[in-house]
């Protein structure tokens, strides 16, 4: 498990900007994603405004044949890998030695929703031949290993919002362990379908304020009430040290930890004490050879919810006691909304870009601070700063917690 692991190539799908470089410009200009819904009679839902991939184009991606034959979250998947394959600059991968890891929390569940239309409508006869792997929420996986011709790792986590962040901790240890030497890893979510969005609206955890959807998803902030429902894709280009090094390749940063735990404690709350968030944290570090110290930035889950941000902001000053207050911490869900299943990989994004580029991405519409979320969530503007290590949190309904440390990438061969 001694191998060095470094991040080569990025690739976002967001609702502000797709590629890395416009994905970041829209965060540093805390740009809102977030909008009125046009795709579906949003009328008589209690929230009308979701984060969509604007005029996302497949047939950029896919030819016409491939694109009747995968679901949406598929499409932005593949378009979001193919981004980070080609931004590596990967040419050549020995097919063994190169593997897949994708995180989804939910899959094809538009497919699964018009086919079951077609079934009450039109019959049996009429359901698509290709409704079961347009459903499927490994069938990404599959078809990025077959369009990149990886025959190594190949494996889909489903861990609610947490998913992508435990796809790219996954794909981490097949690099260390020496299983592959390449991992394609990250995470793809579209489910902004009426059937999706009346759920989480039926359980209260949308915001409802229809009158300024631009500023509706606000972390830590005193009026926030609920998440931002969102769809996007995000991939990272891994590779061990020796790899990159041996082609010439650029490197981003370096992946030096990885922690996991549970709440086991309610189905969709946060531990109120922020106990698996401690654990998730605390495990990253030791993974890394890290001090809570020698942390200067966390990307914050910050989902925008009553509960969820007070219990982050707990886990963090359990944590790190007195140097909570002296690391940055922000939520790039301020701009994006909430992508779900993709939002680990699409953060850690900007977790590696924060590092590569020494600047802090703001928490946007933080205009009054709670008083229980008391730390410095970089409220409203980007802030150059000193970056070597930053923390990535993602944690998923079911109590699922993980946390991915990085490291700034000094050109040195010499572990840190």
């Amino acid at each position: 498990m001694d191998r060095r692991v470094v991040v080569t190539g990025l690739g976002a799908v967001t609702p502000v900007g797709t590629g890395h470089e416009a994905f970041w410009e829209g965060l540093l200009a805390a740009r809102s994603g977030v909008r009125p819904i046009s795709h579906f009679d949003a009328s008589a839902f209690p929230t009308r405004f979701a984060a969509d991939v604007p005029d996302f184009d497949p047939a950029r991606y896919l030819d016409r044949k491939d694109i009747r034959r995968t679901d949406r979250y598929a499409q932005l998947g593949i378009a979001a890998a193919q981004l980070a394959w080609d931004d590596a600059g990967l040419e050549r991968v020995d097919p063994l030695r190169g593997g897949v890891l994708v995180g989804t929390g939910i899959g094809g569940i538009q497919s699964l929703v018009e086919q079951a239309e077609v079934l009450d409508k039109r019959g049996p006869s009429r359901v698509s031949p290709f409704f079961i792997p347009m459903m499927i929420g490994n069938m990404l996986a599959g078809l990025l290993a077959m369009r990149f011709g990886l025959q190594g790792p190949n494996v889909t986590t489903v861990t609610a919002c947490a998913s992508s962040g435990h796809a790219l901790g996954d794909a981490l240890r097949a690099i260390q362990s020496g299983e592959a030497d390449v991992m394609l890893a990250g995470g793809a979510e579209a489910a902004l379908i009426p059937l999706a969005f009346a759920g989480f609206c039926s359980m209260r955890a949308l915001s409802t304020r229809n009158e300024d959807p631009e500023h509706a998803s606000r972390p830590f902030d005193r009026d926030r009430d609920g998440f931002v429902m969102g769809e996007g894709a995000g991939f990272l280009v891994l590779e061990s040290l020796e790899h990159a090094r041996a082609r010439g390749a650029r490197i981003y940063a370096e992946f030096v930890g990885y922690g996991r735990s549970a709440d086991a404690f309610h189905m969709v709350e946060p531990h109120p004490e922020g106990a698996g968030a401690v654990l998730c944290m605390e495990r990253a570090l030791e993974d890394a050879g890290l001090r809570p110290e020698d942390v200067d930035y966390i990307n914050a889950h910050g989902t925008s919810t009553p509960l969820g941000d007070v219990a982050e902001t707990v886990a963090i000053k359990r944590l790190f006691g007195e140097h909570a207050y002296r690391l940055a911490v922000s939520s790039t869900k301020s701009v994006t909304g909430h992508l779900l299943g993709a939002a680990g990989a699409v953060e850690a994004i900007a977790t590696v870009k924060a590092l590569a580029e020494q600047v802090i991405p703001p928490t946007a519409n933080l205009d009054h601070p709670d008083p229980a979320c008391d730390l410095d969530y970089v409220p409203g503007r980007p802030r150059p700063a000193a970056l070597t290590v930053a923390l990535s949190n993602a944690f998923g309904f079911g109590g699922h917690n993980v946390t991915l440390a990085f490291r700034r990438f000094d050109g040195s061969d010499a572990r840190a």
